[in-house]
């Protein structure tokens, strides 16, 4: 109940403080941390306008997607505290729910017909598909030297008590943030600010979504960035401190990785379209390296 309580709470403040630290690094007040919670809480009060060409497909996919981040929440332990759910093999579970998600969300922009919502649901499921074998790698190396393939058994095991176990967690956390930005389609892949649909990726996909729906959709990419905050500090977590010292690293991780966020986007220019690919598939690269690693670590190299 705590990791999937820490999460939740952390997240409903992540997109504030991306605004607020984004906005101070350009010069301006910018909102307050929690005019996003609001704006999400605003939304999930209003009604929703289905258009007439949409099918019962357009109504429940948000619901779905939110519901499969919800249920990616209860995978996540807090260091060697286990989640809400935990067996072996949920981490195989949690990556097909994070497809599945993102299947509904790219059905949902397919059943209203719009061509600019297909070209985004096409450049949405391209960059899916190519970010997955990075976490599936990063994580599958993991496993193989924990010895264990749950997100518990990982962390449970994971000791920094030498330099490589610290390289190969410093290592999971730039690939697990470089992860998230794609996943919620931020820079560089893209911008969640732009107003051109030739351009656009996620926010084209929701264009005709309203009021609740909407809103279910902004409150589940929020989690979604506290679901790999928390993935991150997982790796950070120390070993023997009390639960409260424990639950306030864990926060103090969550907020940096939100303020890092916001400074990769203040000075991260978004990449061309064409681009995007091989930066995507430099982080499985990148995946692989620690991938032979393990394997020379453990004397499996033959």
């Amino acid at each position: 109940m705590i990791p999937a309580t820490l999460i939740l709470l952390t997240s409903l403040l992540f997109p504030g403080i991306i605004g607020k630290v984004k906005a101070m690094v350009s010069g301006r007040k910018g909102p307050g941390l929690v005019q996003p919670l609001f704006d999400i809480y605003r939304l999930l009060r209003k009604g929703n306008v289905y258009s007439t060409t949409t099918s019962v497909i357009f109504q429940i996919a948000p619901l779905l997607y939110f519901a499969t981040i919800l249920f990616c929440v209860s995978f996540v332990p807090f260091g060697d505290t286990a989640g809400l759910l935990s067996f072996q093999g949920d981490l195989f579970l949690f990556v097909y729910l994070l497809g599945l998600g993102k299947f509904f969300l790219i059905i949902n922009a397919l059943d209203a017909g719009s061509g600019f919502e297909g070209m985004g649901a096409n450049r949405e499921a391209l960059y899916s598909m190519l970010v997955e074998p990075a976490f599936v790698v990063l994580f599958g190396t993991f496993a193989m030297m924990a010895g264990y393939d749950s997100f518990y058994g990982i962390f449970a095991h994971w000791h920094l008590n030498s330099s490589t176990y610290l390289v190969l967690s410093l290592l999971a956390c730039y690939i697990l943030i470089q992860i998230a930005m794609i996943e919620n389609s931020r820079l560089p892949v893209d911008d969640p600010k732009t107003h051109l649909e030739l351009t656009m990726i996620h926010e084209v996909i929701v264009l005709d979504n309203s009021g609740f729906d909407l809103g279910l959709i902004q409150l589940g990419n929020a989690f979604k960035f506290g679901i790999f905050g928390a993935l991150i500090a997982n790796f950070i977590l120390p070993e023997h401190q009390s639960l409260w010292i424990r639950a306030l690293i864990f926060i103090g991780v969550i907020f940096v990785f939100a303020v890092i966020v916001g400074l990769m986007e203040s000075f991260r220019a978004r990449s061309k379209m064409e681009k995007n690919p091989q930066f995507i598939l430099t982080l499985s690269s990148i995946a692989a390296i620690a991938f032979l690693v393990a394997l020379i670590i453990t004397n499996k190299l033959i």
